[in-house]
């Protein structure tokens, strides 16, 4: 099989889950793409001498590609300027702190409950997967997930917006 073929069949079937940790370290889909784009540039000019499984070295890539983004990006943000803006900016931590109620709002659940909305809305199981993986019954998923989503619902330190994005 020809270099680029292995190649083509790698992106073709470890794309996804590469793209979708590109998205946890960016937190935004477009840059995910162009990271990953990014790693898989680097790595075909290295794909004849990877041994073994190729998704740990292009994994190291990606993670590298972002660190070395970061840096560029903090060096660029700051400009100094004689006024200040008119308006604030909007707050960029205000999504992570949302995002951080939700999870320890996760965390205040019991765990089978916890473990049924994490394998449910986190890693897009159904709920006769997620019943086979925890050797349940499918009654038993749904009356789980059904009452921690209540529980999140009644949560106090959760606002309706954080459960929602």
């Amino acid at each position: 099989m020809a270099l680029s073929d292995t190649f083509a069949e790698f992106v073709t079937a470890r794309s996804p889950r590469l793209q979708r940790t590109a998205y946890l370290l960016t937190h935004d889909w477009a840059q995910a793409e162009d990271l990953l784009q990014t790693a898989l540039v680097r790595a075909w000019s290295a794909w004849g001498r990877i041994d073994g499984d190729p998704e740990p070295y292009v994994r190291k890539i990606l993670v590298n590609v972002y660190a070395s983004w970061w840096r560029r990006r903090w060096r660029q943000v700051e400009q100094p300027t004689s006024q200040l803006p008119e308006q604030a900016a909007a707050d960029p931590f205000s999504r992570v702190d949302k995002r951080d109620e939700v999870w320890q709002a996760l965390g205040r659940l019991p765990r089978r409950q916890r473990a049924v909305l994490v394998l449910r809305y986190f890693e897009d199981m159904t709920e006769a997967q997620i019943a086979d993986a925890m050797s349940i019954s499918v009654g038993t998923v749904k009356s789980q997930a059904n009452k921690a989503l209540g529980k999140l619902r009644l949560d106090k330190s959760l606002t309706l917006e954080a459960l929602h994005q």
